[in-house]
């Protein structure tokens, strides 16, 4: 048996065709038993059956494989579960018979509490705490409730039987056949399901009640939650119908099943997982309440839901081959829920957030422990660590890219074709390139390779030379130091004015384009205006950041750039665009820490959401990097952006206005948020009254959703230890709604305090049994004041956390945000000594990145603190009138 261990992949000689599963859980004892009848194809000669099992025991004496022609039943001379690799060894004392036969399993395992496998979620009803049982496969933890071929490509049917207490709700993929009650006990049996791979399994059993509603051609929908929570899935309800009638027209293939069910778990670590039929979600990612649910989460429940159903077709239809292909599920789902968005609800003006997506890509790519779209998993413990922006966001931006190269509809009609040539089968990066070359007569897979085979992305540096500009190319890495990279890069550009447009791919180092009708004045002109018929006008690259890769400006482009800003010439997503390559640049210390600031000032009237979101958040990052480079300037830039920032509080106000956008809503909160951080006066005073309202009134209207985090961490900046009613106060709210959005809200405000005492109470509240797991890492965004502190009480836990959290994702989320802040080489000494001993695969790749970020902030910290007439600049736009 020695030869199956270590290997990342089950050998080929047996593969799966038919599961038939009952499942008997215990809520009460948080156990469960079973037994799988697998129909299983020999396709060469061996003694041995390979499978995936885990946590399981698995009863040997139940193990025999039968082969129908002849009866005849084979008992195995030995069963054994290597639990390093998650398989189970059947051997038998002579050669199977080749053709399908069938594997009899009966085993048993525990209803664990770490949100996979099958776990038990707990929920309260009528007072009383209860558990239900639910499970959670992807990536690779069907293995961790039945034994099972446990790879994509390991397609099969299945059919389950569950028995259940006779008073709970029952849900699998399929519709239920039939239901038998015997006592306090029901068996429900569902239809046969069509084929799909183990992490697509799904079954949940609980207490809940339900909304529905059907397709226009009859495809019952239905929405579940916690038993007096159905309602609040009525919107979820309505993107839900209305998304799977577009995706019928967009992919041209209907839906594949007879039903859709989505339900909302309390305790779940994703943010939502595309189980065929049976899609699961966070509450925050499903339910939306009308009193008491803001802008941001309405919007996050309409991009979740077409996420997830996107993957029925992207995903669960059509399944990638291995998880090297991750991306193809994940990138397109997340490209293709934007578009569903944006048809849905045109006004959100979701292209434009879409760049919030490009930036978390180009964030993690920029670093050198990033890795390519197209990654090699050779084990399940390395799976986990691929969920990341890479594959979500850097490859929605790609396919995004490509789209915008081939032509919204010759990629459309490309896509059709590719789904129906490998629907009810698995495929590979190259099989969606090759459709897409069919279908376009472009050289896709050429074109794409470089995208996705090779880590990172380049920067365009741009020029005027004569009546030329010059474009050269080079891999753009946040650490400043260049990689040796290169790329077809699909370049567009403007001049003056959207109607002037040309386009070209770059695909040597550097290149130039003769443009004498636009470069024909001297390069020192003031910028021309509009419509003046002057030559010498701005250029802006990547039009609408359609590409993924930044732009670096030569000095008199870029202030031709800021000129065109501060007159509002450019769209939404040329600003945004402009303003993030200039962080990125700066970071990376091509650009300096001054003309960063200059830049952001340009921005004096932006009212935007995306544009001032992105503002926002680039502020917050300068703020803490200062702490470190220029303490004495900190208060002094702090004062910078309470200026820049007021005049679009001034306009949205606290109340909202009637009539007013979806996107103003959104705003208005991030804005006052902003100035609360900066502690300006006159925002906390008024968080402060408003709050005080809503403690005696949870129905006020001076305290509307969306403005409820401004308020909470208003508040939060004047506790202290000697002052701490407030705190107490909002430690209160948390604990008597029952809305997650509102405890996620509360915990994403509380470390927002600056006394070091407060932060390190609210640390540890987060690792009591009042935070639901999965909610943990909302709490972790302490402040400069509690960095240390912070990473003190990660090193003093880290075995509970390491615990508690070190199956899954989740745990990396704690190792980014406390270790990722950090400015100094002295700090990464002791982070890499902390883990030296410590780390574990699960992690490993997180732990490198959050130390290169760490460099890379020093080096930065480094060259801010050492630019000349740093103070002067600084004091001159602390007190600039806007």
């Amino acid at each position: 048996m020695a030869e199956f261990k270590g290997q990342s992949r089950l050998p080929k000689f047996a593969a799966p065709k038919r599961y038939d599963i009952k499942l008997v859980p215990d809520l009460q004892s948080c156990k469960f038993s079973g037994s799988v009848s697998i129909h299983v194809d020999i396709v060469s000669d061996t003694r041995f059956i390979v499978l995936n099992a885990a946590d399981l025991t698995v009863h040997s004496g139940s193990v025999s494989f039968s082969e129908p022609k002849s009866s005849k039943v084979f008992k195995p001379s030995s069963v054994e579960i290597f639990e390093e690799d998650e398989i189970l060894v059947v051997e038998f004392a002579e050669t199977l018979p080749i053709g399908v036969g069938v594997l009899a399993i009966e085993f048993e395992g525990i209803l664990n509490d770490k949100m996979k496998g099958f776990y038990r979620s707990t929920y309260e009803y009528n007072g009383e705490k209860k558990n239900m049982a639910v499970t959670q496969f992807e990536p690779a933890d069907a293995r961790r409730c039945f034994p099972c071929w446990d790879e994509p490509a390991c397609k099969a049917t299945f059919k389950i039987t569950l028995d259940v207490p006779s008073e709970l709700v029952a849900l699998s993929n399929m519709p239920v056949i039939e239901e038998k009650v015997n006592g306090q006990v029901k068996t429900v049996s569902y239809q046969e399901s069509p084929i799909m791979s183990t992490y697509l399994v799904a079954v949940v059993v609980g207490l809940f009640d339900f909304v529905e509603d059907h397709t226009s051609d009859g495809i019952n929908v239905r929405v579940y939650g916690q038993v007096g929570k159905a309602n609040q899935g009525k919107f979820a309800l309505h993107v839900a119908v209305k998304t799977l009638e577009l995706y019928k027209e967009y992919f041209a293939v209907p839906y594949p099943l007879p039903k859709l069910d989505m339900i909302a778990i309390p305790d779940f670590s994703a943010g939502a997982m595309e189980n065929y039929g049976l899609v699961t979600y966070r509450e925050t990612a499903l339910l939306y309440d009308e009193q008491h649910s803001a802008a941001a989460n309405k919007q996050r429940v309409a991009t979740v839901v077409a996420h997830e159903l996107a993957h029925q077709w992207f995903g669960n239809l059509v399944t990638m081959e291995w998880w090297t292909h991750l991306w193809l599920n994940e990138g397109f789902a997340t490209w293709v829920s934007y578009l569903a968005a944006d048809s849905l609800f045109p006004e959100w003006n979701v292209w434009t957030q879409f760049l919030d997506e490009s930036v978390e890509g180009l964030r993690l790519d920029g670093l050198e422990e990033s890795h390519p779209i197209e990654v090699e998993i050779n084990h399940a413990s390395e799976i986990d660590e691929i969920f990341d922006a890479i594959s979500y966001r850097k490859g929605a931006s790609v396919i995004r890219m490509l789209q915008s190269y081939l032509g919204a509809e010759s990629f459309q009609r490309s896509l059709a074709s590719y789904i129906k040539k490998h629907a009810y089968s698995n495929a590979k990066t190259e099989d969606l390139w090759a459709a897409l070359e069919e279908g376009s007569g472009e050289p896709v897979n050429k074109l794409m390779n470089s995208w996705t085979k090779q880590q990172g992305y380049p920067v365009v540096s741009v020029k005027v030379n004569g009546q030329k500009l010059e474009f050269e190319q080079s891999q753009f890495l946040s650490s400043g130091s260049s990689g040796d990279g290169q790329w077809i890069v699909p370049i567009t550009l403007v001049c003056g004015s959207y109607e002037n447009r040309k386009s070209f791919l770059l695909e040597k180092k550097s290149e130039s384009l003769d443009m004498p009708e636009y470069l024909g004045c001297s390069v020192t002109n003031s910028p021309a205006e509009p419509g003046t018929g002057a030559s010498c006008t701005w250029i802006k690259l990547n039009v609408d950041q359609a590409g993924f890769y930044r732009v670096k400006y030569d000095e008199h482009l870029a202030t031709r750039l800021r000129h065109a800003i501060e007159k509002n010439y450019l769209s939404a997503t040329d600003r945004f665009g402009i303003l993030d390559d200039s962080f990125a640049l700066c970071m990376a210390r091509q650009q300096s820490f001054v003309s960063l600031l200059a830049l952001m000032a340009s921005y004096k009237e932006e009212l935007e959401y995306t544009v001032l979101s992105n503002l926002i958040a680039v502020s917050y990052k300068i703020v803490r990097i200062a702490a470190d480079a220029v303490p004495e300037l900190r208060e002094l830039i702090k004062q910078f952006f309470i200026g820049l920032f007021q005049n679009a509080a001034e306009k949205l106000g606290w109340q909202p206005k009637a009539g007013e956008s979806h996107l103003d809503s959104m705003l208005r909160g991030e804005v006052l948020t902003a100035l609360a951080m900066y502690g300006h006066d006159l925002t906390l005073d008024e968080a402060s009254r408003r709050f005080h309202a809503f403690l005696d009134d949870r129905n006020t209207p001076l305290l509307p959703p969306d403005i409820r985090k401004a308020a909470y961490v208003g508040v939060m900046r004047r506790v202290s230890d000697s002052n701490r009613s407030d705190y107490e106060s909002l430690l209160r709210v948390y604990r008597e709604s029952d809305l997650s959005q509102e405890k996620t809200r509360v915990l994403g405000s509380l470390a927002s305090c600056p006394d070091p005492k407060i932060i390190l109470e609210v640390l540890n509240f987060l690792l009591t049994d009042e935070v639901r797991n999965q909610d943990v890492v909302f709490g972790l965004a302490v402040g400069i004041e509690g960095r240390e502190l912070a990473w003190s009480w990660l090193k003093d836990n880290w075995e509970h956390i390491s615990e508690t959290w070190g199956s899954g994702f989740l745990l990396t989320r704690f190792v980014s945000a406390i270790v990722s802040p950090f400015a100094s080489l002295e700090k990464v000494k002791e982070v890499e000594e902390f883990f030296a001993t410590r780390s574990k695969p699960a992690i490993a790749r997180t732990l490198k990145q959050s130390i290169e970020r760490v460099k890379i902030n020093a080096k930065w910290v480094e060259s801010i603190h050492a630019e000349k007439n740093l103070a002067d600049a600084v004091t001159e736009l602390a007190y600039r009138k806007y």
